[in-house]
């Protein structure tokens, strides 16, 4: 037995002791590990023993690319602690120690090599993108724990993609953190290329109670955030808390044209991206260059949705960007993009909503 798994099946055991089972042979005892994993979700909405003590410090990312059309990417599932809000933490599940975790680039017409490292000690993982052809079966499958898997596939539309881990149940998994974003740049380039002057990626993603899968489920969450993910080295880039782009806005200046790619990573809630003081020139609505459309005052982005959205600042200020969905921006979905005659931060104090 492989050292992951026995730690995945004396966990699962140990907490349903903790909560009450009875020893000796149960029905517990014939499930598989995700559902060993599901039950003790279900009765102990509480760290397992092999996640209680572990905070593993994030691996960067690895992207190279190996041929005109072929790049190598390599990620890692682990356990890292996740301030959420000032002062609260999230023991999340995550990939490369981020959540959401880090944005991946791509051309379309690429082939993605891709490779997970799995660091949990405990419970495998694996990776749906949603940005390519594959057989999900094969292509999705899971790397247990201690171990790494290598899988190949196409990415043959331009877009802005979720990506996520579709180990069972899923839905645990996405809500602790394993979720992000994955941009396939066309091959001809978008339109209004020349026109921009500045680009980020903004991330909505949920926040609920601690691996609690019936709060997961039936709740509604506790925190809805964004974040940014550098898209070159120098871009800021943040995990999804309620803060930080408040307290460090993004930066523009008097007249930029501002790109902003943007993905809905749910797992449930829908967005309504908006960006106040501004129209939005141009929307490409899952980031593919056919689905133009413009003077958009809202996008609306379901669960796993993405676009790229294209504004002019026109006056020097605070531009809050929201989800229209208000109750969600009081939870915490806001940034800010601080607008200066220079482009720089003025130390000015910036208003949110």
């Amino acid at each position: 037995m492989k050292k992951g798994v026995k730690y995945l099946l004396t966990s699962a055991i140990g907490i349903g002791l903790i909560s009450g089972c009875s020893q000796g042979a149960s029905p517990e005892s014939s499930l598989q590990p995700e559902e060993k994993v599901l039950a003790a979700e279900t009765a102990q909405p509480e760290a397992i023993a092999p996640h209680k003590d572990l905070n593993q410090e994030p691996i960067p990312l690895k992207i190279d690319r190996v041929g005109p059309k072929e790049v190598n990417v390599e990620m890692t599932s682990q356990i890292t602690d996740i301030e959420i809000d000032k002062g609260k933490f999230y023991k999340a599940w995550t990939f490369n120690g981020e959540a959401p975790g880090p944005v991946v680039v791509v051309k379309e017409g690429d082939t993605i090599n891709f490779t997970l490292k799995n660091m949990d000690p405990a419970i495998p993982h694996s990776m749906d993108f949603h940005a390519v052809h594959a057989a999900p079966s094969k292509d999705f499958s899971n790397v247990q724990p201690d171990e790494t898997g290598t899988f190949s596939y196409p990415a043959n539309k331009p877009g802005v993609f979720m990506y996520h881990c579709g180990t069972s149940p899923v839905l645990s998994h996405i809500a602790n953190g394993m979720h992000g974003t994955i941009i396939v740049k066309p091959k001809d380039g978008y339109p209004t290329d020349k026109e921009i002057d500045r680009e980020y990626t903004i991330i909505q993603n949920e926040w609920y109670k601690y691996n609690d899968l019936e709060d997961f489920t039936n709740g509604v969450p506790s925190h809805v955030v964004f974040s940014t993910k550098a898209l070159k080295k120098g871009d800021p880039n943040t995990n999804g808390d309620t803060f930080t782009l408040k307290d460090n806005p993004l930066l523009a200046k008097v007249g930029d044209k501002v790109r902003i790619y943007i993905n809905n990573v749910g797992p449930n809630e829908v967005s309504s991206f908006h960006v106040v003081g501004t129209v939005f020139d141009d929307v490409y609505i899952d980031g593919n260059p056919y689905n133009r459309y413009k003077g958009l005052q809202t996008v609306m982005l379901p669960a796993s949705g993405g676009a790229v959205v294209e504004f002019t600042v026109t006056k020097a200020g605070s531009y809050p960007i929201v989800t229209h969905q208000f109750n969600h921006a009081q939870k915490g979905a806001v940034a800010i993009l601080k607008v200066t005659e220079t482009g720089e931060d003025d130390g000015k104090a910036t208003m949110s909503h």
